[in-house]
């Protein structure tokens, strides 16, 4: 057996000291061929070292620059948030001709994580033709598919591997919010039997929602609210949340704003249009609107603006927010941090259009800096029943390790982000009187075209009819309204909390003893 050949079955089996001998080796016997330096990269990332293994990769490709050096070198810039890189390098590995299903998944992957899901369908289905036995790869086909309206065939390929393993948590779940679950089509006995043979705490986690979503769509309140507290709850055990560690974030940016601030002119660039929220209130819907204007374009869910204030702020810290980190950055220069912001958002802003949306749901703790970044940007508030709020963020999974959405799994706790949240966007009408148009969800459903057009008189757009259709732009979703802004405005969502009333009284009473009004 080859050194590389060693290497690579060392990896495979994950003996890291045996694939980093092996490839070492091969860099002493051969040290102008790439090989020995790609094998020692890749060993250096599954060991957590991104850095070295970027610099390893990049002596790899000084000595030959095939399709897969450059597809896991673009892997490779996305963990380091190099994303302009990683596209370029996406797109050269393309180019040099990919001859294995592994080095097509990836490039799929990097253009998806780069919010190019339609350009990520074609890598993704060349892999799945090269190795459809492989499971991950059909998965982001898969979900590719649904992200860009493909519904019919994202559902083919779940249940694809469903065939194979009936019990995949991750796949169930995803069938369960691609589209609305019907008597004829809902699968509760198979999720049920998923559930019972389940034992990993993730996949309980998932199967619990998915059959959440499922009794849900068919009427069953009851069994809805069921699943979600019990799993809910197991989770917020597994986490050890405390809502403390939120409240103390917001404590900070409440601290750091409320002083006076030296003035700075920030970059007068009105490019931007910010959507923000709490999550599941509307920013999607939102930024369908907006990005069905002939001058607007959807960045997506850029992390541009928390990685440039964290930047700027230079806190050593792991959390992209935290205290330390948000005191720090209310004295950074503004303008330091909309070049920073800039740059991170230049990759994502699609071609031929003079404004962009960033629809960041939690870039409403960084209205102060968005403000002072960017004296004529835009910026929109999703504001919604606070029942409802609650309630939509409670059913939906988000990413279960993130720490944004660690509130979800508690109703009390989600009560508490709400008034913090709801504290926070009166803080900055104080501030930045004007600058953050309120938006109200409700009454963009009671009356889309008067809504619509103090929309856009507060973005600085002209009226556009194409605003009205915006369930008709075929621009991929990649958030848990896909489905939704494929349809026309209803009003389906609103006072949905309603259902669960019984279940929801101690929200209701806790916000009433706060002095948020519920009726």
């Amino acid at each position: 057996m080859t050194l590389a050949a060693r290497a690579r079955a060392a990896l495979a089996r994950g003996d890291l000291p045996g694939a980093a001998d092996a490839a070492l080796a091969l860099t002493r016997e051969q040290p102008s061929h790439s090989d020995g330096w790609f094998l020692l990269a890749l060993t250096a990332a599954e060991q957590g070292q991104v850095q070295r293994a970027l610099t390893l990769i990049e002596a790899a490709l000084e000595w030959g620059s095939d399709a897969e050096h450059l597809a896991q070198y673009a892997r490779l810039l996305i963990l380091a948030r190099r994303d302009g890189e990683a596209g370029d390098a996406a797109r050269r590995a393309l180019t040099a001709g990919p001859v294995d299903a592994r080095t097509f998944d990836t490039v799929g992957c990097v253009l998806a994580r780069l919010g190019d899901h339609e350009g990520s369908v074609a890598p993704f289905e060349r892999a799945v033709t090269m190795a459809g036995d492989n499971p991950s790869y059909r998965y982001n086909l898969a979900a590719a598919c649904g992200f860009t309206g493909r519904v019919a065939a994202a559902r083919d390929h779940y249940e694809a591997i469903l065939a194979d393993n009936p019990g995949d948590a991750r796949v169930h779940y995803a069938l369960s919010i691609l589209s609305r679950q019907t008597p004829d089509d809902a699968p509760v006995a198979r999720l049920k039997a998923a559930l019972a043979a389940a034992s990993v705490p993730a996949d309980r986690l998932r199967l619990s929602y998915a059959l959440a979503k499922t009794h849900e769509d068919l009427g069953d309140a009851a069994a809805a609210f069921a699943y979600l507290s019990a799993a809910n709850a197991e989770h917020r055990r597994a986490i050890g949340y405390d809502f403390a560690q939120d409240a103390a974030i917001f404590d900070a940016v409440e601290a750091a704003f409320a002083r006076l601030l030296p003035p700075s002119p920030g970059d007068p660039d009105p490019a931007p249009i910010f959507v923000v929220g709490m999550p599941r209130t509307g920013t999607t819907l939102v930024d369908r609107i907006l990005s069905s204007h002939r001058d607007v374009g959807s960045a997506g869910e850029l992390q541009a603006m928390p990685l440039a204030v964290k930047q700027m702020a230079a806190t050593r810290s792991r959390m992209v927010i935290d205290a330390q980190t948000v005191a720090a950055g209310a004295t950074a220069d503004p303008s330091a941090i909309a070049a920073a912001y800039l740059a991170r958002a230049q990759h994502h802003r699609p071609a031929g259009k003079a404004r962009f949306v960033d629809k960041l749901p939690a870039n409403f703790l960084y209205v102060g800096h968005i403000a002072r970044a960017f004296p004529n940007a835009r910026i929109v508030c999703l504001r919604r029943h606070p029942m409802d709020t609650v309630w939509s963020n409670y059913k939906n999974l988000f990413a279960s390790q993130s720490a944004y959405y660690a509130y979800s799994y508690d109703l009390i706790d989600t009560a508490r982000y709400y008034q913090r949240f709801d504290r926070l966007m009166a803080l900055w009408e104080q501030l930045f009187p004007g600058r953050v148009l309120q938006l109200s969800y409700e009454a963009l459903v009671a009356d889309q075209v008067e809504q619509t057009r103090r929309l856009l008189d507060h973005a600085g757009l002209a009226w556009d009819d194409a605003c009205l259709s915006f369930h008709e732009n075929r621009a991929a979703v990649a958030t848990p309204s896909a489905a939704q802004v494929r349809r026309p405005l209803n009003a389906d969502a609103v006072a949905r909390w309603r259902r669960h009333e019984a279940a929801l009284a101690p929200v209701a009473d806790w916000f009433v003893a706060n002095g948020i009004p519920i009726d």
